[in-house]
């Protein structure tokens, strides 16, 4: 999906409160985090790339505490949207 601030996907397809925007950036894919209940969420975070997502992830593992970071920002998903944008943009 996709809106005013970019691309975008629903990391719980029942919570349509909470979206997950993605980009491409230095050849890398970026996420950033968006939640209508808290507008603050988008304001104080900026975009974060794949391989500090992944650092969060392995700290949860180790911690088992909090959510885990590969739960919300889904790097398949993300290559899917964006590669469907690419194809749309060329007219396919």
């Amino acid at each position: 999906m996709k809106d005013d601030k970019g691309l975008y996907y629903h990391p719980d397809p029942s919570d349509h409160k909470t979206r997950v925007y993605v980009r491409e950036s230095a050849g890398g894919i970026e996420f950033r985090l968006w939640r209508l209940d808290r507008p603050e969420v988008w304001e104080r975070h900026e975009w974060l790339a794949y391989g500090v997502v992944c650092a969060a992830a392995a700290m949860y593992k180790e911690r088992k505490s909090g959510a885990d970071p590969l739960s919300f920002y889904d790097c398949k998903v993300a290559q899917a949207l964006l590669k469907a944008e690419a194809r749309h943009a060329e007219g396919r």
